[in-house]
């Protein structure tokens, strides 16, 4: 099956005053393990590069939001939708432009690793150890309600 092309890529300039990535808006994967969540150390030459995030990206006109997220994570971390079972979504609104976490548990055979140049690492990090590193200031103004969501989980 031939793979469908990538037109996602690039910035929308946005009503909030800031420019976003994804063209079609962008999706990421934030990975629950028992009291830890998966967090990746962007490149330095990434944009808002050596923080710490989750993987995650534009998205593609023909994808959903958490196919977009299953994508980004297969390449930035090597996993796949077997190894993780999705919970739920948040959705950061900005009318013509909308992130998406999709909150998912990582199954026992779930070993992400960096799988790309855009990766220096991938790491499980306490939740309550988050908020120490450097992180990527998207995920960083969100972490709180994502805790929060997380906490109401089964």
């Amino acid at each position: 099956m031939a793979m469908a092309a990538r037109d996602g890529d690039g910035w929308v300039e946005c009503r909030c005053g800031g420019k976003h990535w994804g063209k079609f808006g962008a999706a990421g994967l934030l990975l629950i393990r028992d009291s830890q969540v998966l967090l990746q150390h962007r490149a330095p030459w990434v944009h808002n590069g050596d923080t710490w995030g989750i993987p995650g990206g534009a998205r593609d006109s023909h994808e959903s939001f958490i196919e977009a997220a299953l994508r980004e994570a297969h390449e930035e971390v090597a996993i796949t939708g077997d190894e993780i079972e999705i919970l739920t979504e948040c959705a950061e609104e900005h009318g013509i432009w909308s992130y998406h976490t999709i909150i998912a548990r990582a199954k026992n055979l779930c070993d992400p690793i960096a799988a790309n140049q855009e990766s220096i690492e991938v790491r499980w990090v306490e939740r309550d150890d988050v908020n120490s590193l450097a992180l990527h200031p998207a995920f960083g103004k969100n972490w709180t309600q994502l805790q929060r969501v997380i906490q109401t989980l089964p």
